[in-house]
């Protein structure tokens, strides 16, 4: 038996680890690299293993740097079975046929951008495309129930628990069993946090020998939820009144339905105008919040309550969907209005075009309402940048930025070392995805385990 880690090692995106026992190969997870140049050519490399050689793929929730290789990993061979939640099969679909449609949009383009140098440039090929999306579909399986045990072979047997992170998002017990040898293996996945609106808490995790935990924010605590959603209220009224545009940068699974519950009980509570104008200017945050509605069995009871009441809990008045490219081009004339569009960490998609727009006027305000990682455009401007290149133009940093770190859909350092607590003394706990100075904090708090912080690539007997 042992592990091994293809990715989120010292870093916070890619997240891949391997499991061998009885012959066969699990992985956990397959994720894509977000961030700058480096870590994008990195999702080109080799996998470090053959994909050829995988059983079965256990896939923890379905944020792009948990689910955004899969296609690729199919494309290259990957010929086993998918294992997730039905929530998280319907969200990895959404996310990985956009991630292709990027992909493709950005291999025509820079082919068309060499063949401007050179007639004959050899065209530019995606990482995958809509078919291998498509393709990789067909392999994916549902689990019945939370903490129900699946037997995935003699001497494997995989358990998911509920994460509370998004929709549908698990950890993972696996009980292993060769020769003698036996061991518990507990994949934390992504870890929300208790007592946030939309989902249920994360469940208590089994008792492990072996602990596999997530640590991004393993080096601070989050702002309580309740003043955040004051700061929110309080950053939309003041850009009103100066007759700003408010944008947000949302990642389109769960933080955009989060922040639309907030608004739609603003509104309720007379916090913010009835009259507010929002638009959600994102195709792929508005079929995920058709996939919301669809799945009320991962609701907790206070969002559960308001469905039993006749209402959409992501409903408000002024609501409007943007789905294609002419309402969003409309929106640079709109001006006193939420406008909520992704990508989370602005890499890509449209909120790139409404800052181009909105960046460099003194009246408007950027909320910023999750984590941004080292490289990206969010973290230039959350760090104070006076000029960012957008779309090869240098635009000037004149609007507010906010950043609210209470909506987080992470657990803080107390809930992490509270989760870690529940799984017994693990013998050996390995930390991923997180910022390595970040690990070694939270490592320093850690006193009932061993604790490794695996390089790339880098394997262990269990």
């Amino acid at each position: 038996m042992k592990i091994e880690f293809h990715g989120a090692d010292r870093n916070v995106t890619g997240s891949c680890h391997l499991v061998e026992c009885q012959g066969k190969r699990i992985l956990i997870d397959c994720g894509m690299y977000q961030g700058g140049r480096e870590l994008q050519e990195e999702n080109r490399n080799d996998f470090g293993f053959d994909p050829h050689s995988i059983d079965y793929l256990l896939l923890t929730h379905g944020h792009l740097d948990h689910c955004g290789r899969i296609p690729l990993l199919v494309k290259r061979g990957f010929r086993g079975d998918i294992v997730t939640t039905a929530a998280t099969r319907e969200l990895a679909r959404l996310v990985m046929l956009d991630s292709a449609r990027i992909q493709e949009e950005e291999a025509e383009y820079l082919t068309r951008k060499a063949r401007n140098h050179d007639r004959n440039a050899e065209p530019v090929l995606p990482l995958y495309d809509t078919l291998d999306a498509l393709t990789s579909l067909d392999r994916f399986m549902d689990i019945t129930a939370f903490a129900s045990p699946h037997d995935l072979a003699p001497g494997i047997r995989a358990t998911f628990f509920e994460a509370g992170h998004i929709l549908g998002a698990a950890g993972i017990l696996l009980e292993l069993a060769e020769g003698h040898h036996s061991r518990r293996v507990v994949f934390s996945g992504d870890l929300g946090y208790s007592n946030r609106v939309i989902l249920r808490d994360p469940a208590v995790p089994p008792k492990a020998d072996i602990v596999v935990m997530e640590t991004t924010y393993g080096n601070r605590l989050h702002k309580q939820l309740a003043p955040s959603v004051e700061e929110l209220y309080e950053a939309i009224n003041q850009t009103l009144e100066r007759g700003g545009n408010v944008l947000i940068p949302s990642f389109a699974l769960e933080r955009t339905q989060e922040i639309l519950y907030f608004l739609r009980e603003g509104i309720e509570k007379g916090r913010i105008p009835a009259s507010l104008q929002v638009f959600l200017d994102s195709p792929m945050a508005i079929s995920a919040t058709r996939i919301f509605q669809r799945h009320p069995e991962c609701f907790d009871t206070e969002t559960w309550a308001v469905f039993q009441s006749g209402q959409d809990p992501f409903a408000l008045p002024g609501l409007h969907f943007t789905r294609d490219t002419a309402q969003s081009v409309a929106l640079k004339q709109v001006r006193g209005a939420v406008i909520i569009a992704g990508s989370g960490m602005c890499t890509g998609g449209r909120i790139r075009h409404h800052l181009k727009h909105n960046l460099w006027r003194r009246e408007a305000s950027v909320i910023f309402v999750g984590y941004a990682a080292h490289g990206t455009l969010a973290r230039q401007i959350i760090d104070g940048a006076e000029k960012v290149r957008i779309f090869g133009e240098e635009i000037e940093v004149r609007a507010r930025v906010y950043t609210i770190g209470g909506f987080s859909a992470h657990g803080d350092q107390r809930e992490l070392l509270a989760w870690h607590a529940q799984t017994g003394n693990p013998e050996t706990t390995f930390l991923v995805h997180g910022e390595e100075e970040t690990m070694r904090i939270f490592a320093g708090l850690l006193t009932n385990t061993r604790v490794e912080m695996p390089m790339l690539h880098q394997s262990f007997p269990l």
